[in-house]
Order: structure tokens, then sequence, then C-alpha cells
């Protein structure tokens, strides 16, 4: 299904995290950028900003702004991921 989300998909162990592709700093793809397992993020490929991967806050500059963050559930093998509706989003 397509839908207004770019979103990156990270496995870390048994835990399954599901965050905006696009940096808050620059329109990068999140997904091209290095994972950092033990501190739960990613880093943005071009600036280095680093997000964590369970809030989606900034953990590092120049971003200073959030990326979302989407519930996942892993469901027979399946992963589910909740985004919110256009209603939810005004």
């Amino acid at each position: 299904m397509t839908g207004p989300h770019r979103i990156c998909l990270v496995r870390i162990g048994g835990e399954v995290y599901a965050i905006g592709d696009t940096c808050s700093h620059a329109d990068v793809s999140l997904s091209e950028g290095e994972i950092w397992a033990d501190a739960c993020e990613i880093e943005c490929p071009k600036h280095g900003s680093s997000f964590s991967l369970r809030t989606g806050e900034p953990q590092s500059l120049p971003a200073t702004r959030s990326v979302p963050v989407f519930p996942t559930t892993v469901v027979d093998g399946r992963i589910r991921i909740t985004v919110p509706t256009a209603e939810e989003l005004r």
C-alpha cells in the first residue's frame, strides 16, 4: 500500500522500529544512514544528525526537530505499522 508517509524500518534483535524516512534537517533519506544498535539510533548520512528510533527525537545537531515514529507489531511474521489517518493529522 502506498501513502503520504516515507517510512524507514529497522530491526534490532527482536524489535522492529518504524521511523519517518526523511531527516528533519534536510530532505535526505534516513534509510541510507548508519544504525547504532547499542544506542537505538539512526544517523543521517548527509550531516550526521542522529535520531532515537524509539522517540524520533534528535540526539545530535544539526537537527533540532523530531521525525515521526510509528507503532509496529509483528503478527505471523508480518510487520504491521500503525500510521495516522488524515483526520488524526488534523
